[in-house]
């Protein structure tokens, strides 16, 4: 029984096998971006982000089609000129950068939308804003994998100052000439983990992995290295119980994974120990 339940979709399925190593590729990799987009305040942003990917995909896809090549480039252009772009107009003009994204965004999805829908059928459209991650193949594998570990070295490299413009942006400013290289290489994480992401769950999914386990582990751990073991293990046993839920239900997967993980975030908000609301009663009990 608990064989049947829990292992054999994976003994007996390779694109079970396949999507839960998608899965846990996207989880190490884009958690602990989540994180500190969670400890920057920026949640909203990496949002905002996600959906002005879909431009950039869309335009790969008008080019040759679902060309994981194509859409992961397109992917990548197209989220890096809408970051640029908009802290060039918040810059230049009297708009705050939050309000600038949020267009940017907004324009970002409806041309998207339209790009798909003009070439492509609502299956294709449905495949780009929620993904496929049941039908990733071996080379949408090697990117994920790719862009996991390259984002892992590279968060390694910039841990540090990342943490201290968390607490101090000046100060860093102030102490470090890494400061505006620490912000742009922070938003190329972003915008790489989303396209990552896009490709197993669609654009509009991908920052739920992200920002979810993120969310959920800050109810379990209050130092940072904390918070980045425990989104990433929430991230991974969501994607393995949502993906045996799509499997033994019929459920659509990448909804599945984000439905699981924000449970976990309701569950950790009750029960968890550094500041859930249980924790805060017998706290406030005790004393």
């Amino acid at each position: 029984m608990i064989w049947d339940a829990f292992f054999a979709p994976f003994a007996d399925f390779g694109f079970m096998r396949r999507a839960l190593l998608g899965c846990i590729a996207v989880s190490v990799g884009a958690t602990p971006i989540g994180v500190f987009l969670m400890l920057r305040r920026m949640s909203l942003t990496g949002d905002a982000m996600a959906h002005a990917v879909l431009p950039g995909a869309a335009i790969g896809y008008l080019v040759s089609g679902l060309s994981l090549g194509a859409m992961t480039i397109g992917g990548l252009i197209a989220g890096m000129v809408v970051a640029l772009a908009s802290g060039f107009v918040a810059r230049a003009t009297i708009l705050r950068e939050d309000a600038s994204l949020a267009a940017f965004y907004i324009i970002s999805l409806a041309l998207g939308v339209l790009i798909v829908s003009t070439r492509g059928s609502n299956v294709d459209l449905m495949h780009i804003l929620f993904g496929t991650v049941l039908a990733l193949d071996d080379a949408a594998l090697i990117l994920l994998c790719s862009f996991a570990s390259l984002s892992v070295i590279v968060l390694s490299f910039f841990f540090r100052p990342l943490v201290l413009e968390c607490v101090d942006p000046q100060f860093l400013k102030s102490v470090s000439k890494l400061s505006a290289a620490t912000h742009f290489t922070f938003l190329a994480l972003v915008v790489m983990n989303l396209v990552a992401g896009f490709h197993a769950l669609g654009t509009l999914m991908a920052v739920g992995i992200m920002i979810l386990p993120a969310a959920a582990a800050r109810f379990w751990s209050d130092v940072t290295g904390g918070l980045i073991i425990s989104a990433a293990l929430i991230a991974i046993m969501s994607s393995l119980i949502g993906l045996l839920l799509s499997f033994h239900y019929s459920l659509p997967s990448g909804p599945a994974i984000i439905l699981v993980a924000g449970i976990v975030y309701g569950l950790s908000i009750l029960l968890g120990p550094a500041g859930g609301i249980m924790a805060q009663t017998l706290s406030r009990q005790n004393h």
